[in-house]
């Protein structure tokens, strides 16, 4: 900046245009007016390891406990001989004898006697009527809804405005005939309004008193049916009993002829049956005898041949575990592997994409502060042309004023010396004025 101290006016004002059209002509800014962006840089703690979620080398249990297949062997049993049969003779059936029975007590039934309960006798329902359902009593409701300085109610005041602005229009507002025709016109709506709520009132109590009425009959017809179903259930149940009773006595009585009988042919058929059950005891015997020894035979084929199956199904089982975890081992190598790739591709990718975001980053700051200091460079210029502009522009006026202010003088004067000019012809009009009539009257005035 030039040195401004000590300068006259016109040598200030030069220094500041000149000034200013240097500032006018800057192409480019100083360091200490240019921004710098400071580069953001990867510090190797912001750069992801490769190791980092990588697994280690895991292998699962090679082989698998094999299985002792001596303490699943079995031994057949010892053989047992068969025991010997023995024919049982029946013992002496007493002579069958001819039941006899009686009808119990139970069995006897009798009709049932039923009569009717005080709830099934039904008494007419009655009812007053309800002051409410007089039209005198609701019109006292609605007069007395009628307050001395309070508005009328919404059913008298259509009414009342209606006479009111009839009698204004024949100029009887303030008269007798205005308020008996308002008060006829109120009693005409309130007998309206107070019989239509009487009459709700009325119809409300008939409908209560036809309730009352039908619930009284029905109560009394279902107690009536309920009397007659309970005849119905005791006549029943007698009925039912007396039938179990009389099939109790009749099983008992054929239950005691069938005892008898089957006792009688008992008797019978052990006398007959007693040379037959010794021979088919011999019979018997030898056929167990031959049964036992093919039965031990056949279950010691059987335990043999299942003792072989469960070795051979041990060692198959053995050889499909080490089969399963030699193919476990391999899937889990494969996967190990599989995942230790991804990691790492997936790694290097997020360390490629943060140094890409950096690298943006700082080619966007760059680019800011470049735009920044054109913006700052194009301000400075644009100031300095608009200084350089006002200074010509205020140059341009004070010569304007200055002009303006030497002609308004110069008019001012001359417009004084005309005035002054104008006053003195008047001046001296009037003087000579004066001095005519001042002659006139001293030669006129009379002598005293």
């Amino acid at each position: 900046m030039a040195e401004l101290t000590g300068k006259t006016g016109e040598d200030l004002e030069k220094a500041l245009i000149e000034e200013q059209a240097e500032r006018a002509k800057t192409t480019t800014l100083s360091d200490d007016q240019t921004i710098k962006p400071t580069d953001i840089k990867v510090e190797p703690g912001e750069i992801v390891d490769e190791n980092i979620g990588r697994l280690p080398e895991t292998t699962a249990t090679e082989g698998a406990a094999a299985i002792d297949v001596d303490k699943f062997d079995q031994a057949a049993p010892e053989k047992t001989d068969a025991p010997e049969v023995k024919a049982v003779k029946a013992e002496e059936v007493p002579d069958s004898v001819g039941a006899k029975g009686q009808v119990s007590s139970g069995a006897i039934m009798e009709a049932a006697q039923g009569q009717l309960s005080p709830e099934s006798v039904a008494e007419a329902a009655t009812q007053e009527l309800d002051p409410r359902a007089t039209t005198r009593y609701q019109l006292g409701e609605l007069f007395a809804s009628l307050e001395e300085g309070k508005p009328l109610p919404a059913w008298a005041a259509p009414t009342v405005r209606r006479v009111t602005a009839v009698m204004q229009q024949r100029n009887l507002g303030a008269s007798s005939i205005a308020a008996a025709a308002v008060t006829q016109a109120m009693m005409e709506s309130g007998i309206q309004v107070a019989s239509q709520d009487a009459q709700k009132y009325a119809t409300i109590q008939l409908q209560n008193l036809s309730n009352q009425q039908q619930a009284v009959l029905q109560n009394a017809a279902a107690s009536a049916q309920m009397d007659t179903a309970n005849l119905n259930a005791r006549q029943q149940a007698l009925a039912n009993n007396a039938k179990s009773f009389l099939t109790i006595d009749v099983q008992n009585l054929t239950n005691e002829q069938q005892s008898a009988t089957i006792n009688y042919q008992g008797k019978l058929q052990a006398m007959l049956s007693d040379s037959a059950q010794a021979n088919a005891a011999a019979q018997l015997n030898a056929k167990t005898q031959a049964q036992v020894d093919m039965f031990f035979a056949e279950l010691g084929t059987q335990i043999e041949s299942a003792t072989l199956n469960r070795k051979a199904a041990v060692e198959q089982y053995n050889v499909s575990q080490e089969n399963s975890m030699a193919q476990f081992n391999s899937q889990m190598a494969t996967a190990r592997d599989q995942f230790n790739s991804n990691m790492t591709a997936q790694i290097a990718q997020s360390n490629a994409q943060w140094r890409r975001n950096v690298n943006t980053s700082n080619t966007a700051a760059q680019n800011a502060a470049n735009q920044q200091n054109v913006m700052n460079v194009l301000g400075i210029n644009q100031q300095a042309l608009a200084n350089l502009w006002q200074a010509y522009r205020d140059q341009a006026s004070w010569n304007l004023q200055i002009s303006e202010n030497n002609l308004a003088r110069a008019h001012n004067a001359a417009m004084q010396a005309m005035s002054i000019a104008a006053n003195e012809s008047m001046y001296d009009e009037k003087f000579e004025d004066f001095l005519i009539i001042k002659t006139i009257d001293n030669i006129f005035r009379p002598v005293s």
